[in-house]
């Protein structure tokens, strides 16, 4: 029920997504809603799509804490806890991004070692494999926090794009060693005793290269970073649209908006990602996304159960704290 479009482009998502992908959706809201929205799609009823009734929706505005005592039942409490019952392999939404992290926090609890769940992803579309990693959800980091996000990232990029030794880097005033502030030098010793393979520095020019396939830096620095490379792409738009001024055709400017947009912003275009650090599969996706966009966060969902990721990144996260634990005793 969460999302800017919802239950209209969330039902229509997951209509596509049952037609396109060996997938089983369990819509989690209001029956009658979505019972009427399946309707209106033809066929619908003969695709393996189900609903569990769930109350109230978490909006935007409400605190995630506070939501959760209030309003246990609401659709993103019920469907988390669905995969925690194992009734269902993971949760995808649309709604609150706050209530999300809350309800996988809680419900599915937090891997050994960590705090609270991170986001990241492939943000700059121009290195459309490189994961920065956090985007915002922990604005003030210990290193050993960074050190968990390198770790996290490793596992995306070996598990999502077949990277066999991925190249993890911090995000830096300078690319030279020592350059930084306190939190990334002591955060580099963490790392160059992890035995991942860390290459050391990156600068903020050099993200669109994408000569690194994880970077790391705290929540403050990545969400300014995300939020800036989104900013241009709007801005970007408006700009060229003002200075062709009618010289290319409606089609061709229809064309260059919708490149800018996958250049600047492809986690819109992916529909979503995994929040990283929980015990469960939960896909955090745009508020604003349309049909296609859901089903897309849909079979990232899958693609996460299918590659084991959960698992994969709990085993990793073990070996390399206990690599330096080691290096720090010796």
């Amino acid at each position: 029920m969460g999302g800017d479009f919802a239950p209209v482009e969330t039902v229509a998502g997951a209509v596509l997504a049952a037609r396109e992908t060996d997938v089983a959706v369990l819509l989690v809201g209001d029956p009658n809603p979505l019972q009427e929205q399946l309707d209106a799609h033809p066929g619908a009823a003969d695709l393996p799509i189900s609903v569990a009734p769930s109350m109230g929706v978490v909006g935007e505005g409400e605190q995630p804490a506070r939501a959760l005592r209030q309003k246990p039942n609401a659709s993103i409490f019920v469907a988390t806890k669905l995969v925690k019952e194992g009734r269902a392999g993971a949760c995808v939404s649309m709604g609150s991004t706050g209530a999300t992290m809350a309800a996988a926090a809680v419900i599915l609890g937090m891997m050994e070692g960590l705090e609270r769940p991170c986001l990241g992803g492939p943000i700059v579309g121009l290195a459309p494999r490189t994961i920065i990693i956090d985007v915002g959800t922990n604005v003030d980091c210990k290193p050993a926090q960074l050190l968990s996000f390198a770790i996290i990232g490793e596992v995306f990029a070996n598990q999502f794009w077949h990277i066999d030794r991925p190249k993890v880097a911090l995000l830096s005033v300078g690319s030279e060693t020592g350059k930084g502030n306190k939190q990334v030098r002591e955060t580099t010793e963490l790392l160059q005793a992890s035995g991942l393979n860390f290459v050391g520095n990156v600068e903020g020019d050099d993200l669109p290269a994408g000569i690194v396939d994880v970077v790391v830096c705290d929540g403050f620095a990545g969400n300014v970073v995300m939020k800036l490379t989104e900013g241009i792409g709007v801005s970007l738009i408006e700009h060229l649209a003002n200075a062709v001024n009618g010289q290319v055709t409606p089609e061709a400017m229809n064309l260059i908006k919708g490149e800018i947009l996958k250049t600047t912003n492809p986690a819109q275009d992916l529909g979503g990602g995994p929040l990283l650090g929980v015990n469960g599969v939960s896909i955090i996706g745009h508020g604003r996304a349309d049909s296609v966009e859901v089903a897309n966060a849909i079979a990232t969902a899958k693609l996460a159960l299918d590659l084991g990721f959960i698992e994969r990144l709990t085993e990793r996260l073990a070996t390399v704290r206990a690599v330096v634990e080691i290096e720090s005793e010796s």
